[in-house]
């Protein structure tokens, strides 16, 4: 006859060994929020629930596991998931959507007698949302692992990437109320996460009695902490220059504990999402919230690159270990914090490789000034790389030779968007300057307004023409028409990819992707955002058949083309007609219009 007893004493055996780490309860919990949020959910209706395991962390009590077992596997899952009382999977879940009006829960379902035999599903359900989802393999795990799996998932990067969202909209608008320039409320909290990285200055900011004093010590910690990293002189001058307005800015430096207040609330906010979740361009995100409210960089062409695409672009180039990468239009560095992240990824814990990344493979150029700050700071945030963030013209002679004396393997850009055509420097223009910084052989990605690539006259022919005599256009990917929604910029774009110092053969085909949907929605307060979680298995999509220039009906297209053709998807795919219907006829009409108004 089957035992579940059994079953519990693998599972109390295995948890028991981490009892430093965990408190395990049975059946009740002592915790009167948890014992309140089980009382309705009785796995028979009607009634109290009584989970087998209720485990919490000593550190990290916004994490529950909770576990239910039965000995017989066949009693592991039922179909639907909803015989509660029979099946480990269904009780599990029901356990989990209880306590999940309050905590983020692991859900485990164990089922068998033995160890030999044991049959494991672990559910990840997180406060507040409506379902679980599967995650981890069909092992026990250690406590550590499930805290570290659970921290690291895109489940919980999701719920605190919108948690981030929400505290930024809030922190814009107090910044706003104490009337502090749009410009600079980047470089304000850019600041205060350098001198948090302070240990003194961390543990005694709260201690200051003045404002005044306070901000003065927030600059002179700041400073310090630049100058231990090895910025010196024209450097060091320029970003304290651009951190100065601090110390006489009225709210921060005159009125009590404002300045205190926005250091707790970025602490406990900004600076625990970025030790959570590393080599995320969190200033970057920071900044297209503040450009809300501001205009003046929207008339210099400043569009920044969402952190997905960011991402995508080290993938499209296969950065790995070794590769050096260089981005002459830096921004905020976003391109370069996805490219160390998976560089250090594939560095494999080899700490001596990680800090030959972060020192020596990482490069950029910005021009403005007070971008440039945010770009260092944004390195320095994530350990390292900002003794080789240049500020200057990409297009000057020494900052090209001392780029190309680094020999980068990859570029990455997202250049300034002209508003004149007549004045402004071409798009393609920074293409071409990045490729002639890169090693021969080496592979750029910019994602530019999609005219450049239709252009079939005038400077954008001519810059064209220049591209294919001296490099070889690998592929051009149609991008989604909202991709800068967030930045509240409408134009159209597409990712061009190049090899580059190798002149373009006549017969080589290019490969074109019509990349439109990536899966994200617009959302009121949060802009675009993978509220569906939909963007990992797109990715994977896009990337395959980027990567095997597969031929697909709608979706990509491998073509011979010349300078004086259209470099689009859209010129050149097969039409799967199987899929056609009026109504995507309509909403294709309806793109095209709303294409052909943005590009007039």
């Amino acid at each position: 006859m089957a035992n579940e007893r059994k079953t519990e004493i693998i599972t109390r055996d295995h948890f028991s060994k981490f009892l430093d780490s965990i408190d395990i309860e049975e059946q009740r919990s002592d915790n009167p929020k948890i014992d309140k949020l089980l009382k309705s959910a009785s796995k028979k209706g009607g009634g109290k629930g009584y989970p087998e395991f209720i485990i919490s962390y000593k550190t990290n009590p916004d994490l529950l596991i909770v576990i239910e077992c039965k000995a017989d596997v066949t009693k592991h899952e039922s179909k639907d998931r909803d015989k509660y009382a029979d099946f480990s999977v269904d009780g599990t879940l029901l356990y989990a959507s209880y306590l999940s009006k309050s905590f983020d829960v692991l859900a485990i379902a164990v089922s068998g007698e033995t160890k030999q035999s044991l049959k494991v599903s672990h559910f990840l359900h997180l406060r507040d949302e409506k379902k679980a989802t599967q995650i981890f393999g069909d092992k026990f795990l250690s406590v550590d692992d499930y805290l570290n799996g659970y921290l690291k998932s895109p489940e919980k990067f999701r719920q605190d990437y919108n948690s981030l969202l929400d505290f930024t909209k809030q922190l814009n608008e107090k910044l706003h109320t104490y009337k502090i320039l749009e410009s600079q409320r980047s470089l304000l909290i850019s600041s205060i996460l350098i001198a948090l990285e302070n240990t003194a200055f961390k543990r005694s900011y709260a201690s200051h009695k003045k404002a005044e004093n306070l901000a003065v010590s927030l600059i002179q910690t700041v400073s310090y902490e630049l100058e231990s990293a090895n910025i010196t002189s024209k450097k060091l001058e320029n970003l304290n220059t651009q951190f100065s307005f601090i110390k006489t800015d009225t709210f921060l430096s005159k009125k009590e504990n404002v300045l205190k207040e926005i250091i707790d609330e970025i602490d406990e906010n900004i600076n625990a999402f970025i030790k959570t979740h590393r080599y995320f361009d969190v200033l970057g995100q920071l900044y297209i919230e503040f450009l809300r409210y501001a205009n003046s960089d929207k008339g210099l062409g400043i569009v920044l690159t969402p952190p997905h695409i960011t991402e995508l672009f080290a993938d499209l180039a296969q950065v790995n270990k070794n590769s050096i990468a260089y981005d002459n239009c830096t921004g905020t560095g976003g391109f370069l914090i996805s490219a160390m992240k998976k560089m250090i990824a594939d560095a494999k814990g080899d700490e001596t490789k990680i800090k030959e990344i972060k020192s020596k493979q990482l490069i950029g150029t910005e021009y403005q000034s007070h971008i440039f700050a945010l770009a260092v700071s944004n390195m320095y945030i994530h350990q390292d790389g900002k003794t080789n963030i240049i500020n200057g013209s990409c297009f000057d002679e020494e900052v090209i030779e001392t780029v190309k004396a680094k020999k980068p393997t990859v570029g990455f850009l997202n250049p300034p968007y002209k508003s004149n055509k007549k004045t402004d420097t071409d798009e393609l223009e920074f293409i071409l300057n990045n490729l002639e910084c890169l090693v021969d052989g080496g592979t750029c990605v910019a994602i530019v307004p999609m005219q450049s690539a239709l252009d079939q006259g005038g400077k954008g022919l001519d810059f064209k023409k220049k591209l294919l005599e001296k490099h070889t256009l690998e592929a051009v990917l149609s991008m989604p028409n909202e991709l800068f929604n967030n930045s509240k910029v409408g134009v159209v774009s597409c990712i061009m990819i190049f090899t580059a110092h190798r002149p373009h053969p006549n017969h080589k085909e290019t490969y074109f992707g019509y990349y439109k949907d990536d899966g994200f929605v617009k959302r009121k307060g949060k802009g675009r955002i993978d509220a569906y979680g939909r963007w990992e298995n797109i990715k994977k999509k896009w990337l395959t058949n980027f990567m095997n220039r597969k031929n697909e009906p709608g979706f990509s297209r491998n073509q011979i083309v010349t300078a004086e053709m259209e470099w689009a998807a859209e010129a050149y795919m097969e039409t799967d007609y199987s899929v056609l219907t009026e109504n995507i006829f309509v909403q294709e009409l309806k793109k095209y219009i709303s294409f052909k108004v943005l590009n007039s």
